[in-house]
């Protein structure tokens, strides 16, 4: 079971590819199960904090089926986007069809385009990373590969990282600051890395470069082959998972600060400076990613063995429900609160927490 169950993760791709064929209610199908049936059922759900020992990690790690599982993201997704994009350029849907259907592949170019790119992103082998930046190119979000690796991973919860949401910060500005910023973070993360190297900063050596070249090249291919609808019909499903990410971005370090140290710099990342999820639905829909504390902390480890830490802040709900919360900023100002005060009370010891071995070491 531990294997099978992420066949769930992949259950979005046919629905979304039957609402768009037939129409109707199948196209809303996606954003009725993704925020209407996961978030209702997690409401009731707790979660597993079991986590593997090492002999059952080594086997998990081990085990190519959970590398067939995220690869094969890669031809459906894309299989998916086209099939789209091609009925798009038909201009058989009507209205109702259309958005339900551009809202449901939208969230697929959040959920795996983004989502499986950013798990293989983090990932050495050459092949992967190719991957993940062929799943971030069906959302135009290739400088992703580079702003979250060098960049979010080593500012997160700091003042300086853009896709850290600050307490009291709306999601809506949020949306805006984190990607603006973000995207003008790896032009400086790229012209530095090359500045060191003594290139030009201005030339194909640029990573952010090539990536435009291969997004702009990639929209006027759709263009030319299916036309100005699909076209626009493409850059609305990528802006819409361009927001899903930015508002899972958003609930994943929401008030969350690392501290800074006598010699100037912040204390290493910690499992306490990322929201965590046990929620089984989201985390299974989402490859662990809900498990942030872990990966945040040790962001080598793949999605399979991802662990719960007792010290790490908790969601009170699954990702799926807490997006839905962010939507509404009172609501979610008012639910947060408590939990953060919560967690800044259990960091002064003033409240109980159990301190795994594993934070303690690493």
């Amino acid at each position: 079971m531990s294997k099978i169950k992420y066949l769930l993760a992949l259950i979005f791709l046919p629905m979304a590819a039957w609402g768009v064929q037939v129409g109707g209610w199948w196209a809303y199908s996606v954003p009725i199960a993704a925020f209407g049936v996961i978030p209702f059922v997690e409401l009731f759900l707790s979660g597993s904090t079991v986590n593997m020992n090492e002999e059952e990690e080594t086997k998990a790690l081990s085990n190519v089926w959970y590398d067939v599982m995220v690869y094969s993201i890669v031809p459906l997704h894309y299989g998916l986007v086209f099939f789209y994009l091609w009925r798009v350029s038909k201009g058989e849907m009507g209205w109702a069809h259309l958005i339900g259907a551009t809202w449901s592949v939208g969230l697929a170019c959040g959920a795996y385009g983004i989502n499986v790119g950013h798990e293989l992103g983090h990932r050495k082998k050459l092949h992967e990373q190719w991957m993940a930046q062929a799943l971030l190119l069906t959302a135009m979000y290739m400088h992703f590969f580079i702003e979250h690796n060098r960049g979010h991973h080593t500012r997160v919860a700091t003042k300086e990282d853009p896709a850290s949401a600050r307490y009291g910060e709306m999601l809506y500005t949020f949306w805006f600051r984190s990607i603006w910023q973000g995207f003008w973070s790896a032009w400086e993360l790229e012209t530095h890395r090359l500045e060191k190297r003594d290139l030009p900063w201005w030339s194909l050596q640029n990573q952010m470069v090539r990536f435009q070249l291969i997004q702009i090249a990639f929209v006027l291919g759709i263009f030319f082959v299916l036309g100005w609808q699909a076209t626009l019909a493409f850059l609305t499903v990528a802006l819409v998972g361009v927001l899903l990410l930015e508002t899972v971005n958003y609930i994943e370090h929401y008030g969350l600060e690392r501290r800074m140290q006598e010699n100037g710099r912040y204390e290493r990342p910690l499992p306490i400076h990322s929201w965590n999820s046990d929620h089984p639905l989201g985390r299974i829909i989402l490859f662990e990613l809900t498990r942030h504390s872990d990966h945040h902390a040790h962001a080598s480890r793949h999605y399979q063995v991802l662990r719960h830490f007792d010290e790490s802040p908790q969601l009170p709900t699954g990702y799926p429900g807490m997006m839905i919360l962010a939507f509404f900023p009172p609501l979610w100002f008012f639910v947060m609160r408590r939990h953060i005060e919560k967690h800044r009370q259990q960091l002064s010891g003033a409240l109980p927490t159990q301190a795994s071995p594993e934070a303690i070491v690493a």
